[in-house]
């Protein structure tokens, strides 16, 4: 009880300095103000009544217009009712990359050029993420976000990619994969959330509870500093995080529905993962690369060769000083592929399976 009081304490003091500290942004303060302030069905914006479900809609336009994502193509497509954000760039084999757990289309922003050189690459915003429409009471399962990017694919006429995932966008990977085999050529899981690994157990029963949920609504919002610690310890090396890596991140869970969205993918995590767990036998024929930093603390690499046993088809890779955050972390010297082609591991061509992988990995 003394540890929810001071937890509630701290909020309010962080709510009561974000209303009467100037900021650099008025965004900023009415997205603190309806986070900490979830309750009700609306707020006070200049003076005047706002609901909760228009001031979502104009902070998720503000985001749009406030960082656009430099040389690539921005569009929105349609999907299922809700409008989804994504990059787009190159031509050729198309290859599409899902984002993880509190991540966005802008994870992939230094890997994107290096795949158009050979590939046809969708980079999307997951519905409630990103710039991407929020859905007041989306089904957040897997299987129904799954269900979500093959509705995508056929959006943007994609018969058939190759998907790329990191962390849960791995597992969505997997789980599209096995609903609709027909629109994955090969998969390529970067520390793929999985059913054998228990490292983040804790964390999930955590924020699955009132206290817990506090604790991730104020998050956007602590300082800096913890904020960098907790993102540090997604990477290998800390010092390896790339300049405006945390604001991608902070700048995201700010809108309003973020913060929610994730809090339900969390409430549904263990039935998802034995739902992913039934559903491997379904992939035993798909060629898989699984690419695993030797560091990762979020998502042990354990499981990733658990994984690997599972899928008769795939091979692993392990990157030496890689956190879970591979994806963000800057190249090592050498780590330059020639072709972004994927073929089946047993294949003769595997070393251009491994060049897909490489590419994404190594930055």
């Amino acid at each position: 009880m003394r540890q929810s009081c001071a937890l509630l304490i701290f909020i309010s003091r962080i709510h009561m300095r974000a209303i009467h500290t100037p900021v650099t942004s008025d965004v900023i303060k009415r997205r603190l103000i309806l986070r900490l302030n979830s309750a009700v069905d609306g707020t006070c914006v200049n003076g005047r009544w706002t609901t909760a479900s228009t001031l979502v809609r104009q902070e998720t336009a503000a985001l749009q217009l406030e960082f656009p994502q430099q040389g690539h193509k921005e569009a929105f497509a349609e999907t299922l009712g809700a409008q989804v954000h994504y990059l787009q760039a190159g031509s050729g084999r198309p290859m599409l990359l899902i984002h993880g757990l509190v991540g966005s289309s802008s994870n992939w922003r230094r890997n994107i050029d290096a795949l158009a050189k050979e590939a046809c690459v969708y980079a999307i915003d997951l519905v409630n993420v990103g710039k991407s429409q929020r859905v007041e009471g989306l089904d957040a399962d897997i299987e129904s976000t799954a269900d979500r990017i093959a509705a995508f694919m056929d959006a943007v006429c994609l018969p058939e990619a190759d998907i790329a995932g990191h962390s849960y966008g791995g597992a969505v990977a997997m789980m599209l994969a096995a609903r609709h085999p027909e629109r994955v050529r090969s998969l390529i899981l970067f520390a793929s959330a999985n059913p054998y690994s228990d490292l983040s157990d804790f964390l999930v029963r955590a924020y699955s509870t009132p206290l817990g949920r506090l604790v991730a609504a104020a998050a956007p919002y602590l300082p800096a500093p913890l904020q960098r610690f907790a993102l540090g310890r997604m990477y290998g090396d800390p010092a390896r995080i790339p300049a405006g890596t945390l604001e991608g991140y902070i700048k995201g869970l700010r809108l309003p529905g973020s913060v929610d969205h994730v809090l339900a993918i969390v409430r549904n995590w263990f039935a998802d993962m034995a739902k992913l767990k039934a559903a491997l036998p379904c992939l035993v024929d798909v060629p898989t690369l699984l690419v695993w930093g030797d560091c990762d603390r979020a998502v042990s690499v354990a499981s990733g060769m658990r994984l690997n046993g599972e899928l008769p088809a795939s091979q692993i890779i392990a990157v030496p000083g890689g956190g879970d955050a591979r994806g963000g972390e800057p190249p090592d010297d050498g780590l330059v592929a020639s072709r972004s082609g994927v073929e089946p591991p047993s294949c003769a061509r595997s070393e251009q399976f491994r060049s897909t992988a490489t590419r994404l990995a190594a930055f």
